[in-house]
């Protein structure tokens, strides 16, 4: 097995000779009308919208033909691409006709908002499987579509009656809990509200995103039973995005990820945790296939790993398994649930619930956009209008570009969270549903269906809106290409962090587990050659010449030996083994040796793996566990308190800055 990456400590005088060792679719393709006596096309011509910004000088290097800059920073290209996608509307249909006996239930997605039609929505689910029937959702890719059958001989409307208490509970509950990622991240936690879902579950676009199995997670045992969604707002030009302002296929062929943001929700469910990353983030792009917008789907193209490109740019080479692979060499973080929207469906869902509330602390007007919010204070916006809020990135007096938006993108949110915690949106059930629908047509998703955002909404109804916390990627500059670049010690301290549970700036203390709660899984390793490894036996014990008398009988049992010395804090109470990220079952390995020790992580040891002999050192090492053998009897891992960065940017979801 090979040695990581990572410097050595120095060798101390004395030293023991090293031991040997391996070292979506076109937006106009038009939904089919529903079967009916008449139908109706709904012409939305009529809207017009601001313009999109145009390319900054250092994108339009990034994706034009024409050759770059070198850059005098890190002396490398960025990547460059273009995709194209063909341009269309979606028509949307009704139909009336009076009805058959016995009547059969219409599609729950294209019932009219009516009272009465929105308790019909709300209905339990059916035991019996539905119908389904072929349909399109907005992005033009194909779904199916459940169509219920009415059961004979009762009506809806009795069985709703005799159930109306029991629904305005479950309502009740679910109003207590919601995040969005432009109305998105809302659907995340709320529970009630995914009962509508279990009709429309075959409604979801999916697509392949997610890699379960990739070496760039640390300590994946430790993060199970923890869920990381990682949410991307799409900002291709083709279709309806380009009738509401998007601008065209011409100004920039292909989507890129015009927006990212991982949402970590923990084990014990206690707090959320929002991190934003710029989109012209400067990454290493991983190895990937070619991704075709236009199927949509990927290529048998692959385009091989790359440095200095933006991290919008890895959506539009590589769709998104690239982007998933990219943010989980960066963060370290298991991506277990992708979603990904566009700017149409991001309008259509702040139409349905009616605006979403902001406080301005200053006028926004955009150089491209034109005016957006005009006068400082609360303001109700529309979809439209709502968009070039979360897009503007040329604000007079904004002197940051992304991170202001981002900010604001953060503000938007919160105030989101609040009007929903308030009973404005999840209590409307014609506000609710309408959301709904719009999110289930203009989504694409990998690993996300009703029944786990169900589960999910049920476990984080305790959750208020000051446990929900907002971070952005710390940057120390940028490029001659116009590349942020990344604070990398910062970022690994930040989501060693969130990862630990740890407090971060500006949270409110989350209440403590309730004796229901499910206890963690033990931590679960795998055993290594212990060949392979480096281990640096320090001395913390205070008995002269144990290091080299202990290191000499690891040695016996097959591990491979760096060096010896005092242990650099003086004395040690306890017994340690410790690891950089990414060498927890190296450091399991040994911990089976030697009975009593921990674990503890330091990422300052790169590839040497260090034995703290403490006080309580029982003078005894065993054989270790055999190579492939699950480790399940060490003790779970300590680790110190994180310090992070002083400048760290971040917005609580309980502030109101017009409070």
């Amino acid at each position: 097995m090979g040695h990581r990456g990572g410097s050595r400590p120095q060798p101390n005088s004395g030293s023991l000779p090293a031991a040997p060792g391996s070292g979506r679719a076109p937006a106009g393709r038009p939904r089919q009308p529903e079967t009916g006596p008449e139908t109706v096309a709904v012409d939305t011509s009529a809207k017009t919208r601001q313009p999109a910004p145009e390319a900054s000088r250092a994108e339009s290097a990034q994706h034009s033909g024409r050759p770059a800059k070198r850059s005098t920073e890190r002396n490398r290209q960025p990547d460059s691409t273009r995709r194209g996608r063909t341009s269309g509307r979606k028509t949307g249909a009704s139909s009336s006709a009076a009805p058959a006996i016995p009547p059969a239930a219409a599609d729950p997605r294209d019932i009219a908002e009516s009272p009465d039609a929105v308790t019909d929505v709300l209905a339990p689910v059916h035991d019996a499987p539905p119908k389904v029937s072929g349909k399109t959702n907005t992005s033009g890719w194909p779904t199916t579509e459940p169509v219920a059958a009415e059961p004979a001989g009762k009506t809806r409307r009795t069985r709703l009656e005799q159930s109306k208490s029991r629904r305005n509970r479950r309502l009740r509950v679910a109003g207590r809990v919601t995040l969005a990622i432009f109305a998105v991240i809302a659907l995340l936690i709320t529970g009630g509200a995914w009962s509508y879902l279990q009709a429309t579950n075959n409604g979801f676009t999916q697509v392949s995103a997610l890699d379960d199995t990739s070496e760039d997670v640390i300590d994946a045992h430790a993060q199970l039973g923890d869920e990381n969604y990682l949410i991307v707002g799409t900002d291709t030009r083709a279709g309806a995005n380009g009738e509401i302002g998007a601008g065209t296929v011409e100004d920039a062929e292909g989507a890129r990820a015009d927006t990212t943001m991982l949402v970590h929700i923990p084990q014990n469910r206690q707090r959320v945790v929002v991190v934003s990353f710029p989109r012209d983030l400067d990454v290493t792009r991983p190895e990937c296939n070619g991704w075709d917008n236009q199927k949509p789907g990927y290529t048998e193209e692959v385009y091989p790993s790359a440095m200095g490109g933006k991290l919008n740019a890895v959506y539009a080479l590589g769709g998104p398994k690239c982007l998933v692979s990219t943010i989980q060499r960066l963060t370290g973080s298991t991506i277990n649930h992708f979603i990904g929207i566009d700017f149409a469906g991001f309008e259509q869902m702040v139409d349905q619930v009616g605006g979403v509330e902001v406080c301005a602390t200053k006028p926004i007007i955009d150089g491209v956009l034109g005016p957006v919010v005009e006068q400082p204070g609360r303001h109700r916006l529309n979809g439209a209008t709502a968009l070039n809020y979360v897009r503007a990135r040329h604000v007079y007096g904004e002197e940051r570009s992304d991170y202001d938006r981002i900010a604001r993108q953060q503000r938007f949110l919160a105030s989101l969270l609040r009007g929903a915690l308030s009973g404005k949106v999840l209590l409307d059930p014609g506000k609710l549903n309408g959301f709904i629908k719009a999110f289930t047509q203009a989504t694409f998703v990998d690993r996300v269906t009703p029944n786990d955002l169900l589960m999910l909404g049920r476990s984080l109804q305790d959750v208020d809106a000051g446990a929900v916390t907002f971070l952005t990627i710390p940057t120390a500059g940028t490029t001659s290409y116009g590349n942020e670049i990344p604070r990398e010690s910062d970022i690994k301290a930040i989501f060693r962090a969130i990862r630990d549970d740890q407090p971060l700036p500006g949270e409110k203390t989350a209440p403590a587990p309730t004796a229901t709660s499910t206890p963690p899984p033990p931590p679960r390793y795998t055993a290594v050659d212990p060949g392979t490894l480096s281990l640096l036996v320090s001395n913390g014990s205070g008995i002269s010449g144990l290091a080299g008398r202990t290191a000499t009988e690891l040695g016996s049992v097959g591990f491979g030996i760096y060096n010896t010395g005092n242990y650099t804090e003086g004395s040690a109470p306890e017994t340690m083994i410790r690891y950089a990220s990414g060498y927890e079952n190296e450091a399991a390995t040994v911990a089976s040796a030697i009975p009593g020790a921990t674990m503890q992580l330091d990422d300052e040891l790169g590839s040497i793996v260090e034995v703290v002999l403490g006080e309580n050192y029982q003078g005894i090492v065993n054989n270790p566990t055999p190579v492939g053998d699950a480790i399940t009897d060490v003790a779970a891992a300590s680790t110190a308190p994180v310090e992070l960065p002083s400048d760290l940017e971040h917005v609580n979801a309980a502030e109101d800055p017009c409070a």
